[in-house]
C-alpha cells in the first residue's frame, strides 16, 4: 500500500502557496494511486521545538533526563512516519533564502545517527532506501536562473539533508516570482503544477526522478 508522508511548513496560513501546491499534489498522487493512506505533518501550525542543550542528547546521544526522553520520543514518532512512507512530498517556501527554521528542526529531529544514517570505512550511509520524495518550493523571487541563482540555499540544503538520509529520488517543483503581483503569481502557480503533473506521472510509472528543465 502506498503511504504518502506530507510535510507543510509554511507560516502563512491556508493562502500559503506552498500549501495549495502540497494539497494539490496529495490529491495527483491519491488519484493515481487508489487505496493510498494519507499522513498530514503541518509544522506551520504544530512546530516541531528547535533542539537546546537540555534536549539534544535524546537525538544525539542517551537520552536520560525527562527532556532527553521526551525528545527521543517525538523523534522516534517522525522517523516512524518517514520510515513507513513510500512517497514524501514537502512544502518548503523560501525564507530568507533558505527553509523555515520549523522543517529545519524536522530534519533535526529525523537525522539521527544509527536510525536515519550512518558512519562506515567509505564515508555517510543514508539508511533511508525506496522513498521518492516530490519537494515544492515558493519563492517571491527567481532563483532557478539569472544573477539569484547563486543565493538559492534552499534547494541545495533540502537536496543534501534528503540525501544523507538516503532519499535521493527527488523532483523539485517551483513556484517562482509569487512576490511580483497577481499574474506572476499565477504564472508561477502554474508552471509548479506542471512540474508536479509530472513527477507524480514519474512515480506512477516507476521511474526516476529526473531534473527539472529549469535546472539545467
Amino acid at each position: 500500500m502506498e503511504r504518502i508522508l506530507a510535510i507543510n511548513s509554511s507560516i502563512s496560513g491556508e493562502g500559503s502557496v506552498s500549501r495549495i501546491l502540497v494539497e494539490d499534489t496529495v490529491q495527483r498522487l491519491l488519484e493515481a494511486k487508489s487505496g493510498a493512506v494519507v499522513i498530514h505533518r503541518d509544522l506551520g501550525a504544530a512546530p516541531i521545538p528547535h533542539l537546546t542543550p537540555g534536549t539534544v542528547a535524546g537525538v544525539r546521544a542517551v537520552a536520560t533526563t525527562e527532556e532527553e526522553l521526551a525528545t527521543r520520543l517525538l523523534s522516534d514518532g517522525l522517523i516512524c512516519e518517514l520510515q513507513q512512507a513510500t512517497v514524501l512530498v514537502i512544502g518548503a517556501p523560501m525564507y530568507n533564502f533558505s527553509i523555515p527554521s520549523s522543517l529545519r528542526s524536522w530534519f533535526d529531529h529525523v537525522l539521527r545517527p544509527r536510525v536515519t544514517f550512518a558512519y562506515s570505512e567509505t564515508g555517510p550511509e543514508g539508511l533511508l532506501k525506496g522513498i521518492r520524495a516530490i519537494v515544492i518550493q515558493s519563492r517571491g523571487g527567481l532563483y532557478t536562473e539569472g544573477p539569484a541563482k547563486v543565493i538559492d540555499f534552499q534547494e541545495p540544503y533540502l537536496r543534501q539533508l534528503l540525501g544523507f538520509i538516503g532519499i535521493t529520488d527527488v523532483a523539485f517543483a517551483h513556484a517562482e516570482k509569487i512576490g511580483f503581483g497577481p499574474e506572476a503569481r499565477d504564472a508561477g502557480i502554474a508552471h509548479a503544477r506542471s512540474q508536479i503533473a509530472a513527477a507524480v506521472a514519474r512515480i506512477v510509472v516507476g521511474g526516476a526522478a529526473v531534473p527539472n528543465q529549469a535546472e539545467g
